[in-house]
């Protein structure tokens, strides 16, 4: 646990007792200060009752007369589409607003480290997609290479639940729109930016406000290096806002969609292979072609910023690349889940918008395409021609609406069940079934991952 420094015998009102909350909760404690938690779910009220928290409903300004902080959940919006009750509450009463990635960055530093050889570093990983691939390729590169490191954020552990950090260790964090959006402290060693495509519009009020949310890692953190994704207008506005001249090496930018020049750093990958470029010359290369783990250019996309975040720290690019071959990759990502009679199944659940499935689908060439559930602001237009797909199958409660949108051949199935049988009865040798929904899964499923366990669940029938 990460003990919250600077609060101590403050009172600091908790909303949301999710993982996050009760996590910031504890972590409260343990650094002295009192937490009065809220849930709007009385279940949750009543787990953290029975574990010696106080509760207390927040209803107005005068509510918050003896609290220094409230520290939010992420899935509670706090401006748009329109701020909670208990966080318009704590705004009208001048309480700040924070969540537990303001609280681990705040305590994340503590004297101990004075006695260390090598001050522990920070690696925060945001954007879009990729994302979770990203930050689990750079710590499983850093445990390769024997470095102590952690994974935790939005992936592995709550940022407040890591063990206090040892001499020389890295902490690599996934960080949502959501968490950067509020954290009152930013202040990553090496961040990173993947890419941005449209998501979670609802929440950040648009387009730009979902970009500035992703920004202030960079603008209000002040990393000493950061890992840039180029390939949209925001990541080469963002790069440009943080270099001091073309040459500026705290700056590394990062594609797939074009071969970088110049004499800055560039880490790009063009036909399955990465290079490294400084000061105008190659500084190395590797063929991704055949690691298994990191299919199709999103991948690839992913392994180049994971690198460069790792060349930021020092390691061998031979390292790196040993390091590429024995990733495995994560579930419900790209994930190969078997193959029979010369057709593959791939569950790529976690393609939850459309950027994410386009790049799912450009990566194999002849594609039984299993799609469907919750539709996301924006619809499908982006989605283009989908020339991989020789037909798509599609689940969930809109299905029909969902199949009149796309542009190739559908077959309405609703059911994962059908969708899995009617794609494997279809199938021909060199085929591949994947799992790439394009849509959020609440339709249905709790979440990605449970929709992705239903899809393999069905696989497994077949294998």
């Amino acid at each position: 646990m990460i003990p919250v420094q600077g609060m101590q015998g403050q009172q600091v009102a908790v909303l949301g007792l999710g993982r996050s909350g009760m996590s910031a909760a504890r972590a409260l404690v343990a650094g002295g200060a009192v937490p009065l938690c809220w849930d709007d779910t009385t279940t949750a009220r009543e787990h953290a009752e029975a574990e010696g928290f106080e509760c207390r409903a927040f209803r107005d300004a005068r509510d918050f007369d003896d609290i220094s902080r409230l520290i939010v959940s992420p899935g509670i919006p706090h401006l748009y589409p329109a701020a909670n009750p208990v966080v318009a509450a704590a705004l009208a009463a001048g309480v700040p607003v924070d969540n537990d990635i303001g609280l681990f960055f705040q305590s994340f530093a503590t004297a101990a480290w004075n006695g260390f050889d090598v001050s522990p570093r920070v690696i925060a990983v945001t954007g879009s997609n990729g994302k979770s691939t990203t930050s689990a390729l750079i710590h499983h590169i850093l445990q390769e290479a024997g470095r102590p490191c952690q994974l935790a954020g939005n992936i592995g552990r709550g940022v407040l639940d890591m063990d206090p950090p040892h001499d020389s260790e890295v902490v690599v964090l996934e960080l949502s729109s959501y968490q950067t959006e509020l954290a009152r402290s930013l202040t990553p060693d090496i961040a990173v930016f993947t890419n941005l495509s449209p998501d979670h519009l609802d929440r950040h009020g648009g387009m730009g406000g979902y970009f500035a949310a992703k920004r202030r890692l960079f603008a209000e953190g002040g990393p000493d290096r950061a890992v840039i994704g180029v390939d949209e207008p925001e990541g080469q506005y963002l790069a440009g806002q943080l270099s001091e001249s073309p040459g500026d090496d705290r700056v590394i930018r990062v594609s797939v969609a074009a071969k970088l020049s110049g004499p800055g750093w560039h880490v790009f990958a063009r036909k399955g292979f990465l290079s490294e470029y400084r000061k105008g010359k190659q500084a190395a290369s590797i063929d991704l072609r055949a690691v298994p783990g990191l299919p199709g250019a999103h991948n690839h996309q992913n392994a180049c910023a994971a690198y460069a975040a790792c060349r930021s720290l020092g390691l061998a690019p031979k390292v790196i690349e040993k390091a590429f071959h024995s990733f495995a990759g994560l579930p419900h990502r790209s994930q190969f889940v078997g193959e029979k009679n010369g057709v593959r199944f791939v569950n790529d659940s976690k393609a939850t918008n459309v950027d994410a499935a386009a790049k799912a689908l450009a990566a194999f060439e002849a594609v039984r395409w299993i799609c469907g559930g919750l539709e996301k602001e924006g619809g499908l237009a982006s989605l283009g021609a989908a020339s991989s797909v020789k037909k798509a199958y599609v689940i969930g409660r809109e299905a029909a609406n969902f199949a009149m949108q796309l542009p190739v051949a559908a077959e309405v199935c609703t059911t994962m069940e059908k969708a899995v049988a009617m794609a494997m009865a279809d199938a021909e040798p060199g085929d591949v079934v994947l799992l790439a929904p394009a849509a959020a899964s609440f339709d249905q499923y709790d979440n990605f991952e449970k929709r992705g366990e239903a899809f393999v669940a069905e696989v497994e029938k077949f294998l």
